[in-house]
């Protein structure tokens, strides 16, 4: 899926977070900077802490609000919170940022102010992206506005479709209606609130709503997630569960995305409309 800001869905499945994120920082690169504490973990990620915050680190899964601006190196702002009136909430530690924001969140706790300085390869690497150049180190300005726990996770497995019709569209994407939902109609340009559990067609998973314990908001038919979502969701109700079947071409092409979804993949996806607003 496409990304709702520059930062959130950036990556699908990253290493856990937790006190340091299983990074160490090297004595050498771990100094006092007058009020600032300067550090560089081992994956070349800077963080400059200007206010340290309450000191309680968060860990896997928190729901972390953060107020960001987001520049290059030459000063150039491509993205910031704060025009907007409201921070980012995102789960730390599964994939829902960039890694260098996994991480670099992960060192700071509640009322930290830092900047992170974040290589190319825990960013976006060769992607181009708007305002973003490609192989580009980005600078964060950040400030921690809260910490929550965040919600349990759903046990999911692949929903079955032993004697359900497979339904085909004349763009080519295929599905399954595993349970026909009543509720409302979705529509382009209602948000709709959906769960997921994305798959290869050898049955590998590569990202899962389930496993994190909450769907996905986001407004149908306005390109910002794969046009096999916004077509397939356009057929559904809410309560309706139903298995997606994306061929290629209504998802990442011959690009791919993320590491885990190869070139040409065909993907399915388990997925439940949870509301339309």
């Amino acid at each position: 899926m496409k990304l709702y800001t520059l930062i959130i869905g950036a990556a699908i499945a990253l290493s856990a977070c937790s006190e340091g994120n299983g990074e160490a920082s090297t004595d050498a690169n771990d100094e006092q900077m007058g009020d600032t504490t300067s550090l560089v973990l081992e994956s070349g990620l800077q963080v400059d802490v200007y206010e340290k915050g309450d000191g309680i680190l968060p860990q896997m899964g928190q729901k972390v609000s953060v107020h960001y601006k987001g520049m290059l190196e030459n000063g150039q702002v491509f993205d910031e919170s704060y025009g907007r009136g409201e921070p980012i909430t995102f789960q730390i530690g599964v994939g829902q940022v960039i890694p260098g924001w996994d991480k670099g969140i992960g060192q700071l706790s509640k009322g930290a102010k830092a900047k992170l300085t974040i290589p190319s390869n825990l960013a976006y690497g060769p992607q181009e992206r708007p305002g973003i150049p490609a192989n580009s180190t980005l600078i964060f300005e950040v400030e921690v506005m809260d910490i929550q726990d965040g919600p349990k996770p759903i046990a999911h497995e692949s929903w079955s479709t032993d004697g359900l019709e497979l339904k085909t569209t004349q763009s080519g994407l295929q599905y399954y209606i595993i349970e026909e939902g009543n509720g409302a109609k979705t529509e382009p340009g209602k948000i709709v609130s959906v769960h997921y559990h994305g798959m290869l067609e050898d049955g590998t998973k590569f990202d899962s709503s389930f496993e994190r314990g909450e769907p996905i908001e986001f407004p149908l038919g306005v390109g910002q997630v794969i046009p096999g979502w916004d077509e397939g969701i356009s057929l559904l109700n809410v309560g309706t569960k139903a298995k997606l079947v994306i061929p290629s071409h209504l998802a990442y092409g011959e690009r791919g995305a993320g590491g885990v979804i190869p070139p040409n993949a065909t993907l399915v996806f388990d997925v439940e409309i949870v509301a339309v607003k």
